[in-house]
């Protein structure tokens, strides 16, 4: 039996020690990471009370053929959209939204000729505009209209102030919990932002456009933040 020794066999066993940390993150970089950490969220809204709106206007017409109700139609549609642009509307904030032709029928089920029917989804910069926008679009032969509805033009800054408050409420959220653990607040590991919701307005008194006979009241809305932070802990 060979023997070995003792002094090789103490070398030996110091490389393989040596060895045994190469490609493993701790040693390669210094200490192992902290095992100890929080994981807390927090969620803030900002409040604003919006400044844009929009709204659909529509108007239709009966006839004995589709091609003389959806000729029809056409010259009531563009009356509309001319008084909307003489309004202030710009071509960019015009969409129409649809153009159909349907059969009509009578009360025993036969056909009586088509209905044409045409939409146009109007944005409104300022909202203390709709009403006036709404009367005009009426006035100027629109029979039917939908809305309106509401939003901030500039709801991507607003998100970006609720997403500054609701990290802060998780920073303090995670700092009660560490000074409970008696322990102290390290760097932050991992974040996680959920997805914006934007609430819808609730009613908020506003006096309508002085010009405007159709009131519309724009309420308030809510654009909500929520974020995931974990913390290390030392």
């Amino acid at each position: 039996m060979r023997i070995v020794p003792l002094a090789a066999l103490a070398a030996a066993l110091a490389a393989a020690v040596a060895l045994a940390g190469v490609g493993r993150p701790d040693s390669a970089h210094g200490a192992a990471p902290n095992a100890r950490s929080v994981t807390v969220s927090g969620t803030a809204s900002v409040q604003a009370v919006p400044n844009e709106a929009g709204f659909s206007a529509g108007v239709s017409t009966d006839a004995a053929t589709a091609r003389a109700a959806l000729a029809a139609n056409a010259t009531k549609a563009a009356h509309v959209l001319d008084a909307l642009r003489a309004a202030g509307v710009a071509k960019g904030d015009l969409q129409t939204q649809d153009v159909t032709v349907s059969p009509r029928w009578d009360d025993r089920g036969r056909q009586d000729g088509f209905t044409a029917h045409t939409s146009v989804q109007v944005h409104v910069q300022d909202v203390r505009q709709a009403g006036r926008l709404i009367d005009a679009a009426v006035a100027a032969g629109a029979t039917e209209t939908s809305g309106p509805s509401f939003d901030r033009g500039d709801r991507d800054a607003l998100y970006r102030d609720a997403l500054k408050n609701a990290f802060a409420e998780a920073r303090l959220k995670a700092a009660t919990l560490a000074g409970e653990a008696g322990a102290s607040l390290g760097p932050v590991l991992r974040i996680e932002e959920s997805s914006a919701t934007l609430e819808p307005p609730y009613p908020y008194p506003m006096r309508a456009a002085a010009d405007a006979s159709t009131p519309v009241e724009p309420g308030k809305q809510n654009v909500q933040a929520t974020v995931t932070v974990t913390f290390s802990l030392s």
